[in-house]
C-alpha cells in the first residue's frame, strides 16, 4: 500500500490506499433526498455497487462496489470505505510484477464478483474481476485492513470470472476442522478455460483459495455447456447451486437445473444436478432456500409475457436427485423402463455404473468410485404459484408465525410483498425502492431479527421494514391492507405483527385479516341516541366481541374531554354522561353540539362512535315562519309553549301552561306541528290591485291555547324595502266556540299599496303576530300578489288579452293606457281596439314555392291567436300563422303560399270587425337561379372560398349552402348575385353537386359540379431566412397548388409590447366591391397576432410567396402555409428548416457629410455602400439598387458592404421633383434611401495649338505606311499557317461533336437495354451464388471456389472412420482452446517452409471449421490484429494490411466476406451487377479478335482494337423448343431473337446466342459452348453446320482465317438452331455446372500454330517470335514501333472516352452503393473500423493518414476491390477476358480514389488514370465523407456484433465440408508437429490446461496416418 501523504504509485496492485480515497468520500451526499447514509438508503457518487454481504450475529452490512468496499451499520451509516481498484491489469494476462509481463496491461476497474462472510474466522472474502479473479481476506471489523493478499498468485487461486457480465457465486462451508470455499462461476473469455465452473477451496493454511488436491467439477469442454450460475445455498447437509447451462453435447436449448453436494465432500464425489420447470416459463432467473422450499422465478416463456414464481418443496428436490444418484451407481442410469433417467455429463470419460444396491446408502456422499458428476434427465416441475408482468431479478422470503412471506425484486427498481398460501401467491403490497429503472440485485438480504430488508441496486443500498405495520392508523386500514404478517391489536390498539401483541394467544385480542371471523369492535347500537344538555344521565352501549380484561383492569368511556367509569356485563357497558358546564357549547347556527363517544382501556380506543346533547331553546330560532312546527317536529324531544312562545325539554310546559308535544310523543294527542297555533291561508283572493283599498282575511286554527287572554292581532306584508303593518280583529267562527278546534278569521285593515317598484305581478310575503312579536305558524308559504294594469300592456290588444278576472280595461281618455277597472272613469273605457299596424317584415323577398316563414312586426296584431288564424295576407295571396311564434299583438309568423315569379304587393291583416291593416313594405316572389362557380375546384380539405353566381339570390332569410351534401357557411353578405361560401372537408376526392336551400326551396346547379381535389402536398420551400421587414421571395415547390384559391405564408406572432393589429381577423365585404385581400396582421383569440402574405400560384407545383414582415417588439412563434384548410408548418414543407427572421439591415448614407447630401461619382467608378447584417436575410441577386429611374448592378453582397456598379450615365430623378436622382436600396419590404448621387463630369483637354497638329499628322502618316508594309509581308508568311490551324480546329471541333453524339447515343441504347434488363429481373431474379457457394469461393479462390476434396477411400481403411471422425471432433473442440489456437497459429508463421499460400489456405480451413462460433473467430482475429499492429508501429504502420502476407490478414477477407453478404445481396448487389452486364453489352456491341483479344468497345488501352474493322450488326432467329435440335417444324418451338455481328466467329455467335436464349438462367446451369454446334437452316441451302474451321477456311501463307458469319454470307434474319455436338452423344447436356470444375475454361481459339499454319480473325498479329524478331529488327525499326506506341493511344483514346462516358452512370451507381450512408452502415463495418480507431489510440497513433490506410486496406482494396474485379465470386456468371480488362480498370480507379495521396496526372501517365483523372477527386471526397459519416455514426456494441455474428454462424451448414477442412488442418498440424508440441509445453498455461497432452491423443488416435474420411 501506498504510504499516507504519497502520491500513488502505478503498481500492479493495489493501485493506491485507503487514506487516498477518505477524503473525497465525505462528499457521498450530494442530495437531501437520497441521503447516503441514514436510516434507509446508503449511495456513493460515481459508483457502481455489486454485491451486498450480512455479517451474522454482529448485523454490520459489506457492500462490494467497483473499487470499492464499503462497511456500513445496520442502520446504514458508513463505517469504513476500502479501495479496491482501479489497478493496471488486462484480462489476457496472468498476474504480474513487472509490467513488461504484460503490455497491453491498461488501468482497469475492479468490479466486486464474490463477497461472502467468514464467521469462524472473522473474516471477509472478497473477490474482484482483475488479476483473473484472484481474492483477498478483510477483516470483519476494519475492512480497510487486508488479512490476506496473494502476491503471486497461481493458476489454482483464480476464483472468480475475469468479466463483470459473468456470474460468480459461492458459499463459505464450516466443517468440524475448517472452513472450504465453494466457487461457481461462468465462462468469461481468455485464460478462463482452464478454471473449473465448480470448485472446492481452501479457506486457510499457507495457499487460501487454492483448489490443490480439492474437488473440482472438471469439464470436458466448458463452452459446450456454459453454465451460468443464479445462485447459492447451503442448508444443515448440502450446499446447492441453481444454474442455467445447455443441454448435452453442445445442443443450443438452454435448461434451468438445481445441483447438490455434500457439505463434507472436498472432492465433489457426492455432485448430482437435476433440471427444473416451472409449467410454461423460461429460464430461471433468481432463486432462494426457505428451510423447506427452493423458491424460483422464472422468466416468461415463449406462450405468454409474465414471469412466474415457482416453488419446489425440499424433500421432492432430495427425493428426485436422491433417484437419479440411485439409477447411476446401480442401474446404468436407466429407469425402469429403460429409458435413460441419469447419466455422467459434462463431457468426462466416466460413467454410469451398476454397483450393488445398497450403494448409495453406503456412500451417502459417493465416493472415488462412484461416478460423477451426476446430472438427472427428469425435471423437476412445478406449478407457477404466482405470474407477474414486470421482469424479476431477485427473491428472498421469509417465514413468519407458520407462514412464507416472498420478496420480489424486478428490474424497474420495485420490491414486491408476496404472501405465499399454499399452492398460490398473493402481491399484497408493491412499492419503488430504488432509482426506476435500476434493477434490483439478486442479494435480497433479511436482517438476523426478521424485521428489516437490505435492498441493492446498482445505486443505492436501502433498508426497508419487511412489515409495516404502524402505518395503518386504525383497525380498519390495518386489516384492509391484506398484510399477513400485520393484524390488529385491540387493547394496545395499533396494527403489529402478531409477535409484538402481549396478549395475541388470548381470543378476540389480536385481529388478522386473513382469518374468516376477525372483525374491527364498533358500537353496534347506543340507548339513548341523544340527551338534553341540561340533563346528566346513563348511556348504554351494546358492543360485540369485547376482550376480556384482568380483576384489576376496567374500561371507561371518554365524551370528548370528560371521563366515565364504564360498568361492562356482557356486550352491554353502561356509562354516565357529562354534567352541563362539562358540554361544550352548541356550534352557531346549530341546536346540538355532538361529542366523539370513545370505549377507552387506559389510554386506548377499543370502540368510537358519536353522542349529541342538544338544546330545545335553540332550535325555534332555526326557522322564523314557523318556531312552534320547527320545535315539535325536531329529532330532539321539544315541546311548544304557546302562550310564552317557548320552546322546551322534558315532560311538558311549566307552571300549567297548556303544551304542544313533540311528535315523539306517541301517547298524547295535542303533538306535532298539526296541533301548532297557525294560520292556514288566505280567505278571499291572494291578487290586489295596485292604488285600490281592498281589505285581506286569512285563515287560523289552534287558537284555543290563547283562550281567555286579551291579546290584540297585527297582519304584516313584506313590501321590496319595507314591512308593513296592518291592524287586525279575529272574528271566531260561528257554532264552533265550544270545540276544541280554535278557528276563526283574521281581518287586516284595508289599505292602498303602491310598491316602489312597478311590476306587472309582485308577490308580497305575509304573516299574522298575536301582539308585537308572538308569531303564529305559516302552515303553507303565505303571500298575496300585487298586479299593476299599466305594465306590459302597451297596447289595447294587449290589455283586452290580460286575464279577465284581474278587471283590466283599456281607458281612452286624456292619458290612453290599460288600468284596473274602478280607476277608468266610465265614458273612457274602449271595448274596441283601433285596427292593426304594421311597423317592419322580414324577409322581403322568397321564393315562388311558398312555404317562407315571413315575420310581422307591429302592435295591436290581435289579443289571441284565433284573432290572426285566417287574417293574413301577402301580395294579395293568403299567409298561414304559425301558433308556435305567435306573440300576443306584437308578433305574427305565417308561411307563404305559393304565387308567380314577380308577384308583389303589400302585407294585409284584417281582424273581424276591425278595418285591415297595411304594411308601407311591398314583399315580393321571385325565382333563385344559379348560374356558375367559382373557383370549380378545391382542395379536400375544404376551406375554399366558393363564389355561387346566379340571380335573385337573396330570396327569403334563411338561406343555406350544401357541397356534395356537406354544408358551405355562408360568409356575409349575401347579394342577390353571387353567394360566398367556405368549403368543408370531404372524405373523398370527386365531384361534388352545388346546392342552396330558401327555406323550403332548392336549387341545384346541375351543369358544373364542384371537384374537390387531392389535398396539396409541399415538398420543398427556400429560402428559409428573411429580414424582419419580409418581402423575401419564397419558392415552394409541391403537388396540386393550384386547387388553392388564395395560398398564405403567415406566421404566428407573440408579442412582449401591444402591437397595433393593421386589421380585422374577418374583413367585411359589400355587395359588387370584389373581395378584399386578407389584412396583412390580425389578431386572434388567444393573444398572438398573425401576418400573412398572399401568395401567387405560379403552376401546380410551384408557389411564390413573399415572407411576411414582422413588426417591432413582436417574437415569431410559427410560420406556416394556409392553403385553405391545410396547414403546413414551413419546416415541415422545407425538409425540417425552420423559418428564420433576421434584424433588418442597416446601411450607412453614401454621403459623409449626412444623407441629405449629394454623393459625387465619378463616371466608371463602382459604388461601395457599408453596413451590418445585409447578406443575414436576402441574397446578392435578390437586391436592388437604383439611382433614379436607373439600376445599379448588384456585383457583391457580403455582411458588411454592397457593391453596385452604376449606369454609365447620369439617370434621370424618379420623381421628377428632385434635380438629383436619389440611390435607394431595395431588399425585400425593407427600402433605403441613402441620399442623393452626383455624376461628376469629365475634364475637358486644353486647346490644342494648329501647327502641333498638322507635325504629329504628317508623323502619323510615316508611321502607318512602314507599319503596312511590315504587316503585308508578315501576313504572307502567316496566312498559310493560319489556314492550317483553322482546318485543325474544325477537325477537333467535329472529332469533339462526333464523341459526345456516339456517347449520347451509345447511352441512350444502353439504357434501353439495361430496361429490359431490369424488367427480366424482376421474374428471374439477380444470379447471386447461394451462401456456401460463395464462401467457399471466397475462402478458395485459387482453387475454383472449391475446399478441399476429400480422397477416396483406401482399401481397409473402413474401420478406421469412426476413430479418424473421433480425432476430428477433438481437434475441433481444441481449436476452441483459445490460447491453442493463437499458439497454433504463430507457430505455423514462424516456420520457413511454411509459405504465403499455405498461410491463406490454412486461414481459409480456420474459417471454415470454426464458422459455426463465429463470435469465437471474430475474437481471434481481434487478438492477432492487435498483435499485428503492435508488430508494424515498431517498424512502418502504414505498410499494415497492406496485403495478404498473415494467416490473420486471410482471416479478415474471410471474415468480411461472411459479415457482408447480406449487405452483397440487399444493397451493392444489384448495381454491381448492372455495371457487369452494361460492360458486357457495350463489349458484344463491336468486334472482338477471338485470336488476340481484343476489342474495339473497352476501357483498357491494352486490349484495345486499333485496326478500322467494318462490321454490321445482323438478327438472328434462333429456333428453341423440343424439335429445335431436330427437323424443322413442331408446333412448340419458338423463335428467339438474337443480336450477333456478321463479324463474329461462330464459338462468338453461339456465346452470344446461348447469352440471349438463355438470359434468365444462372451460367452453371446453361449448356456449355463447347458441346453444341451451330446450324443455319435455309429454304434453299437446306441445313448447314457452321464451325470455325472447316475445309472451307481461307487460308494464305501460313495463315488460316477464322471462319466468320460474313465468310458464310449469313443474311439478316437468317434461321440457325443449336445442336448437340456429335461426339457428345447427340444430345445437349443439360446438366448442372459442377460446383467445383477441375480448371478454368480455357478459350478454344488460341494463337500459336497448327501444322505450320498461324490463325487470325480480324487483325494478323505483328508479333513474330522472340527469337526472330531479334534477329531481324533494326535499331531504327525498333526506335519507330515504339513512337507508334505512344502515339496510338492518344489517336484512340476517342473510343476509350466514348466506352468510358457510356458507362459512367453505372459506375457512379455502383461506387454510391459501396460508399453511400442513405442506408445503414453493415454492423461489421462500423465494428471494424472501431476497432481499428481503439488499436490506432492504445498504439498513440495520432496520424490520421495512417489510419486511413488501415481502414483502406482492411476494407476497401481487401474485399470491395476484390469484389469489383471477380463477379464470378458473387453472381453466377461467366466473365470474359474484355470484361475482366475493363473491371480491372474500373477497380484501379476505385483503388485511385481511395489513397490519400494527391492524384497527379500529366502527358507521361497511363491512360486508364488520364481516363477518370476528373472523377477521381470526386470519389476521394465520398471514400473521406464515407469514413466521417461511420466514425460519427453510433458506436457498435459487443452485444450487438454477437447477436449479428450468431445469427450468421448457422449459414454455413455443412458438416462434411468441415470435416474434410479439419482433416486439411490436421495434415498441416502434423507436419510441424514438433515445432506446436514444443510450443505447447513452453507455455506455462499451456501446461496447466494440458494442451499439448490433448493434441498428441488426437495424433495418437490418427497413428497410422490415414487423413482420409
Amino acid at each position: 500500500m501506498s504510504p499516507e501523504g504519497q502520491a500513488p504509485v502505478m503498481a500492479p496492485w493495489p493501485p493506491f490506499g485507503f487514506h487516498l480515497l477518505l477524503p473525497p468520500l465525505l462528499l457521498l451526499c450530494p442530495l437531501p433526498s437520497l441521503p447516503c447514509s441514514g436510516s434507509h438508503h446508503f449511495s456513493a457518487p460515481n459508483t457502481t455497487f455489486n454485491h451486498l454481504a450480512l455479517a451474522p450475529g454482529r448485523g454490520t452490512l459489506y457492500v462490494g462496489a467497483v473499487n470499492r468496499l464499503f462497511q456500513l451499520s445496520p442502520e446504514l451509516q458508513l463505517e469504513v470505505m476500502a479501495a479496491t481498484g482501479p489497478i493496471v491489469d488486462s484480462p489476457d494476462c496472468v498476474p504480474f510484477r513487472d509490467l513488461a509481463e504484460c503490455p497491453q496491461a491498461r488501468l482497469t476497474d475492479n468490479a466486486n464478483q464474490l463477497l461472502l462472510v467468514s464467521s469462524r474466522a472473522q473474516e471477509l472474502v472478497a473477490c474482484g474481476q482483475v488479476r483473473q479473479g484472484v481474492c483477498e481476506k478483510r477483516h470483519l471489523e476494519d475492512v480497510a485492513t487486508v488479512l490476506y493478499q496473494a502476491e503471486d498468485p497461481g493458476d489454482g487461486q483464480f476464483v472468480a470470472a475475469n468479466t463483470p457480465g459473468v456470474a460468480t457465486v459461492g458459499l463459505v462451508v464450516p466443517l468440524p476442522d475448517r472452513d472450504l470455499l465453494l466457487v461457481a462461476r461462468g465462462l468469461a473469455g481468455k485464460l478462463s478455460a482452464g478454471v473449473p465452473p465448480l470448485s472446492v477451496r481452501q479457506l486457510a493454511g499457507p495457499q487460501p483459495f487454492s483448489s490443490e488436491g480439492l474437488g473440482r467439477l472438471v469439464v470436458g469442454d466448458f463452452s459446450d455447456y456454459n453454465n451460468s450460475y443464479v445462485a447459492a445455498f447451503a442448508n444443515a447437509h448440502f450446499a446447492y447451486f441453481v444454474f442455467r447451462r445447455r443441454g448435452s453435447r453442445a445442443q443450443a436449448e438452454y435448461r434451468s437445473y438445481v445441483a447438490r453436494v455434500c457439505l463434507g465432500d472436498a472432492n465433489l464425489y457426492s455432485y448430482v444436478e437435476v433440471p427444473l420447470a416451472c409449467q410454461g416459463q423460461g429460464l430461471i432467473q433468481a432463486a432462494f432456500l426457505t428451510p423447506g422450499s427452493l423458491l424460483g422465478v422464472f422468466a416468461a416463456g415463449l406462450s405468454g409475457a409474465h414471469e412466474a414464481l415457482c416453488t419446489f418443496p425440499l424433500a421432492e428436490l432430495d427425493s428426485s436427485m436422491e433417484r437419479a444418484r440411485r439409477l447411476c451407481y446401480t442401474a446404468g442410469g436407466r429407469g425402469p423402463s429403460g429409458t435413460e433417467e441419469a447419466t455422467v455429463e459434462y463431457g468426462v470419460t466416466s460413467r454410469c455404473v451398476t454397483l450393488p444396491p445398497d450403494s448409495p446408502e453406503s456412500y451417502p456422499c459417493g465416493d472415488e468410485h462412484t461416478p460423477s458428476p451426476i446430472a438427472g434427465r427428469r425435471a423437476l416441475e412445478a406449478q407457477p404459484l404466482l405470474r407477474v408482468r414486470q421482469p424479476m431479478s431477485a427473491v428472498a422470503a421469509l417465514q413468519v408465525d407458520g407462514h412464507t412471506i416472498a420478496f420480489l425484486g424486478d428490474t424497474q427498481g420495485q420490491l414486491h410483498k408476496v404472501f405465499v398460501n399454499s399452492s398460490q401467491g398473493q402481491v399484497y403490497h408493491s412499492q419503488q425502492v430504488g432509482p426506476p429503472g435500476a434493477a434490483i440485485s439478486p442479494d435480497l438480504l433479511v436482517d438476523s431479527s426478521g424485521s428489516h430488508l437490505y435492498v441493492l441496486t446498482a445505486q443505492q443500498v436501502t433498508r426497508v421494514p419487511v412489515a409495516a405495520c404502524p402505518q395503518f392508523p386504525d383497525c380498519p386500514s390495518c386489516l384492509q391492507a391484506r398484510d399477513p404478517l400485520c393484524g390488529w391489536c385491540i387493547l394496545q390498539g395499533r396494527c403489529t405483527q402478531k409477535g409484538r401483541c402481549p396478549r395475541a394467544a388470548q381470543p378476540r385480542q389480536w385481529l388478522w385479516s386473513y382469518k374468516e371471523d376477525s372483525r374491527c369492535l364498533r358500537v353496534q347500537s347506543l340507548q339513548p341516541a341523544q340527551q338534553p344538555r341540561q340533563e346528566q344521565g346513563q348511556v348504554t352501549l351494546s358492543v360485540l366481541w369485547l376482550p376480556t380484561l384482568a380483576e384489576d383492569e376496567y374500561f371507561h368511556c371518554a365524551f370528548g374531554d370528560y371521563d366515565s367509569l364504564a360498568h361492562v356485563q356482557g356486550p352491554h357497558v353502561a356509562c354516565v354522561t357529562p354534567p352541563e358546564d362539562q358540554v361544550p357549547r352548541n356550534p352557531p347556527g346549530t341546536d346540538h353540539v355532538t361529542l366523539h363517544l370513545a370505549l377507552m382501556f387506559e389510554d386506548v380506543a377499543v370502540a368510537t362512535t358519536n353522542f349529541s346533547f342538544y338544546d330545545c331553546s335553540t332550535v325555534q330560532a332555526l326557522e322564523v315562519a314557523a318556531p312552534c312546527h320547527t320545535c315539535v317536529s325536531s329529532p330532539w324531544r321539544c315541546h311548544w309553549c304557546p302562550q310564552s312562545s317557548r320552546c322546551v325539554h322534558g315532560e311538558h310546559c311549566p307552571e300549567g301552561e297548556r303544551t304542544v308535544y313533540s311528535t315523539q310523543e306517541e301517547a298524547i294527542q295535542a303533538r306535532g306541528p298539526g296541533a301548532c297555533p297557525q294560520v292556514e291561508g288566505l280567505a278571499g283572493p291572494h291578487l290586489v290591485p295596485v292604488g285600490w283599498d281592498i281589505g285581506l282575511a286569512l285563515h287560523v286554527r289552534n287558537l284555543q291555547y290563547f283562550r281567555g287572554l286579551p291579546a290584540s292581532y297585527n297582519c304584516w306584508l313584506e313590501l321590496p324595502g319595507e314591512l308593513r303593518r296592518l291592524p287586525a280583529s279575529l272574528q271566531e267562527t260561528a257554532g264552533d266556540r265550544d270545540r276544541d278546534g280554535g278557528t276563526g278569521l283574521i281581518h287586516c285593515r284595508a289599505q292602498q299599496f303602491h310598491p316602489s317598484t312597478s311590476q306587472w305581478e309582485l308577490p308580497v310575503p305575509i304573516y299574522v303576530t298575536r301582539g308585537e312579536t308572538q308569531r303564529l305558524d305559516n302552515a303553507l308559504t303565505l303571500h298575496v300578489t300585487l298586479y299593476d294594469c299599466t305594465v306590459g300592456h302597451p297596447d289595447c290588444s294587449h290589455c283586452q288579452a290580460a286575464n279577465g278576472s284581474l278587471g283590466c280595461l283599456w281607458c281612452g281618455d286624456s292619458q290612453p293606457g290599460c288600468r284596473y277597472e274602478r280607476l277608468c272613469p266610465p265614458g273612457a273605457v274602449q271595448l274596441l281596439c283601433p285596427k292593426p299596424s304594421i311597423e317592419a317584415i322580414e324577409p322581403l323577398t322568397g321564393p315562388t314555392e311558398g312555404g317562407l316563414a315571413l315575420t310581422i312586426l307591429g302592435s295591436d296584431l290581435g289579443r289571441t291567436f284565433a284573432d290572426v288564424r285566417d287574417a293574413v295576407s301577402v301580395a294579395g295571396r293568403p299567409c298561414s300563422p304559425d301558433p308556435s311564434h305567435y306573440h300576443t299583438s306584437a308578433r305574427i309568423v305565417c308561411v307563404t303560399s305559393p304565387a308567380p315569379s314577380g308577384t308583389t304587393g303589400p302585407v294585409q291583416v284584417a281582424i273581424k270587425n276591425r278595418p285591415p291593416g297595411v304594411s308601407a313594405q311591398h314583399f315580393t316572389y321571385q325565382d333563385p337561379i344559379l348560374l356558375s362557380l367559382s373557383p370549380q375546384w378545391g382542395p379536400q380539405a375544404g376551406g375554399t372560398r366558393l363564389t355561387i353566381h346566379g340571380q335573385h339570390l337573396q330570396t327569403g332569410g334563411n338561406i343555406s349552402a350544401f357541397v356534395g351534401g356537406q354544408a358551405c357557411p355562408i360568409l356575409e353578405p349575401m347579394c342577390p348575385e353571387a353567394i360566398v361560401c367556405r368549403t368543408m372537408p370531404q372524405a373523398m376526392p370527386g365531384e361534388a353537386a352545388v346546392l342552396v336551400v330558401f327555406g323550403h326551396a332548392e336549387r341545384k346547379l346541375l351543369t358544373s359540379p364542384f371537384r374537390y381535389t387531392a389535398n396539396p402536398r409541399l415538398l420543398a420551400a427556400e429560402p428559409n431566412v428573411s429580414f424582419r421587414g419580409g418581402g423575401r421571395l419564397i419558392r415552394v415547390r409541391g403537388t396540386s397548388l393550384d386547387a388553392v384559391w388564395q395560398p398564405l405564408l403567415s406566421v404566428w406572432l407573440e408579442a412582449e409590447v401591444e402591437v397595433k393589429a393593421l386589421g380585422d381577423s374577418n374583413p367585411r365585404r359589400t355587395c359588387g366591391a370584389p373581395a378584399a385581400d386578407p389584412q396583412s396582421c390580425v389578431r386572434l383569440a388567444g393573444g398572438l397576432l398573425q401576418c400573412s402574405t398572399i401568395c401567387s400560384v405560379n403552376s401546380s407545383s410551384l408557389l411564390l410567396c413573399r415572407s411576411p414582415a414582422v413588426p417591432d417588439g413582436a417574437h415569431p412563434k410559427r410560420v406556416f402555409f394556409a392553403l385553405d384548410n391545410v396547414h403546413v408548418d414551413f419546416a415541415s414543407a422545407s425538409g425540417g428548416q425552420g423559418f428564420q427572421y433576421q434584424p433588418n439591415p442597416h446601411l450607412a448614407p453614401l454621403s459623409r457629410e449626412g444623407p441629405s447630401r449629394p454623393y459625387r461619382l465619378k463616371p466608371g467608378h463602382v459604388l461601395d455602400v457599408e453596413g451590418k447584417g445585409l447578406n443575414l436575410g436576402i441574397s446578392k441577386e435578390e437586391v436592388r439598387v437604383h439611382i433614379g429611374d436607373g439600376e445599379c448592378l448588384v456585383k457583391t453582397l457580403t455582411l458588411t458592404h454592397l457593391y453596385c456598379e452604376p449606369p454609365p450615365r447620369a439617370p434621370q430623378a424618379a420623381n421628377g421633383s428632385s434635380a438629383l436622382p436619389q440611390f435607394v436600396v431595395q431588399m425585400g419590404n425593407v427600402r433605403l434611401a441613402l441620399g442623393p448621387v452626383q455624376y461628376e463630369a469629365e475634364p475637358t483637354l486644353p486647346a490644342f495649338p494648329v501647327e502641333a497638329q498638322v507635325g504629329l499628322g504628317m508623323g502619323a502618316a510615316v508611321l502607318i505606311a512602314a507599319v503596312l508594309l511590315l504587316t503585308l509581308m508578315y501576313r504572307h508568311k502567316s496566312k498559310q499557317a493560319l489556314r492550317d490551324y483553322q482546318k485543325v480546329l474544325v477537325q477537333l471541333e467535329n472529332l469533339e461533336t462526333g464523341v459526345g453524339d456516339q456517347c449520347r447515343k451509345e447511352f441512350t441504347d444502353l439504357m434501353t437495354e439495361m430496361t429490359d434488363l431490369s424488367s427480366d429481373l424482376e421474374a428471374s431474379g439477380i444470379p447471386f451464388l447461394d451462401y456456401r457457394t460463395y464462401a467457399e469461393r471466397a475462402f478458395f479462390p485459387g482453387h475454383g471456389g472449391c475446399p478441399p476434396q476429400p480422397k477416396l477411400q483406401g482399401p481397409g481403411e473402413e474401420g478406421h472412420r469412426a476413430t479418424v471422425c473421433q480425432a476430428l471432433t477433438q481437434l475441433s473442440n481444441l481449436l476452441n482452446s483459445k490460447l491453442f489456437l493463437l499458439t497454433l497459429i504463430h507457430t505455423l508463421e514462424e516456420q520457413p517452409s511454411f509459405s504465403q499460400r499455405d498461410r491463406c489456405h490454412v486461414a481459409s480451413l480456420l474459417s471454415l471449421a470454426l464458422h459455426g462460433k463465429l463470435e469465437y473467430l471474430t475474437d481471434i482475429m481481434k487478438t492477432l490484429l492487435g498483435d499485428l499492429a503492435a508488430h508494424y508501429v515498431h517498424k512502418n504502420p502504414k505498410l499494415m494490411l497492406r496485403r495478404t502476407e498473415t494467416m490473420v490478414e486471410k482471416l479478415l477477407t474471410n471474415w468480411l466476406s461472411i459479415c457482408l453478404y447480406t449487405f452483397l445481396r440487399e444493397v451493392a448487389g444489384e448495381p454491381l451487377y448492372m455495371l457487369f452486364r452494361a460492360i458486357q453489352y457495350q463489349v458484344d456491341k463491336g468486334p472482338v479478335d477471338a485470336v488476340t483479344g481484343k476489342a474495339k468497345r473497352t476501357l483498357n488501352d491494352s486490349h484495345l482494337l486499333r485496326e478500322d474493322v467494318e462490321f454490321r450488326p445482323l438478327t438472328l432467329m434462333v429456333l428453341v423448343g423440343p424439335g429445335a435440335g431436330g427437323a424443322a417444324g413442331g408446333a412448340e418451338v419458338q423463335r428467339v431473337p438474337a443480336r450477333v455481328l456478321d463479324t463474329d466467329t461462330i464459338t462468338q455467335v453461339k456465346e452470344k446466342v446461348l447469352d440471349q436464349v438463355y438470359k434468365g438462367t444462372p451460367f452453371s446451369q446453361r449448356p456449355s459452348v463447347y458441346t453444341l454446334d451451330l446450324e443455319w437452316r435455309s429454304g434453299l441451302a437446306g441445313h448447314l453446320t457452321l464451325s470455325d474451321e472447316d475445309l472451307t477456311s481461307v487460308t494464305q501463307n501460313h495463315w488460316k482465317r477464322l471462319n466468320t458469319l460474313q465468310h458464310y454470307k449469313v443474311p439478316d434474319g437468317a434461321t440457325v438452331g443449336l445442336i448437340p455436338q456429335l461426339h457428345s452423344g447427340g444430345a445437349v447436356s443439360r446438366s448442372l455446372a459442377q460446383s467445383c470444375p477441375s480448371g478454368e475454361n480455357v478459350p478454344m481459339l488460341e494463337e500459336g500454330e497448327e501444322g505450320g499454319m498461324r490463325l487470325w480473325h480480324l487483325v494478323k498479329a505483328t508479333e513474330e517470335p522472340e527469337g526472330t524478331k531479334v534477329r531481324r529488327s533494326s535499331l531504327r525499326e525498333r526506335e519507330r514501333e515504339r513512337a507508334r506506341a505512344k502515339a496510338i493511344p492518344e489517336i484512340y483514346l476517342t473510343r476509350l472516352l466514348s466506352m468510358k462516358g457510356t458507362l459512367q452512370k453505372f459506375v457512379d451507381d455502383t461506387f454510391q452503393a459501396i460508399l453511400s450512408m442513405n442506408r445503414p452502415v453493415p454492423l461489421a463495418v462500423k465494428y471494424l473500423f472501431d476497432f481499428l480507431d481503439e488499436l490506432a489510440e492504445k498504439h498513440d497513433i495520432e496520424d490520421p493518414e495512417t489510419l486511413h490506410i488501415w481502414k483502406t486496406n482492411s476494407l476497401l482494396l481487401r474485399f470491395w476491390v476484390k469484389a469489383l474485379k471477380n463477379p464470378q465470386l458473387i453472381f453466377d456468371v461467366h466473365v470474359s477476358d474484355n470484361v475482366d480488362a475493363i473491371l480491372a480498370v474500373i477497380a484501379q480507379t476505385f483503388i485511385d480514389a481511395c489513397t490519400i495521396s494527391e492524384h497527379k496526372v500529366g502527358r507521361d501517365s497511363p491512360v486508364n488514370k488520364l481516363l477518370y483523372a476528373r472523377e477521381i477527386p470526386r470519389y476521394k471526397q465520398m471514400v473521406e465523407k464515407y469514413y466521417s459519416d461511420i466514425r460519427h455514426s453510433s458506436p457498435a456494441s459487443y452485444q450487438e456484433m454477437n447477436s449479428a455474428l450468431a445469427e450468421l454462424s448457422g449459414n454455413y451448414t455443412s458438416a462434411p465440408h468441415c470435416l474434410e477442412a479439419l482433416q486439411e488442418l490436421y495434415n498441416h498440424i502434423h507436419k510441424y508437429y514438433d515445432q506446436i508440441i514444443s510450443a505447447l509445453e513452453e507455455d506455462p498455461l499451456g501446461q496447466k490446461m494440458q494442451l499439448a497432452c490433448r493434441l498428441q491423443q488426437i495424433v495418437a488416435l490418427v497413428e497410422n496416418k490415414v487423413t482420409d474420411l
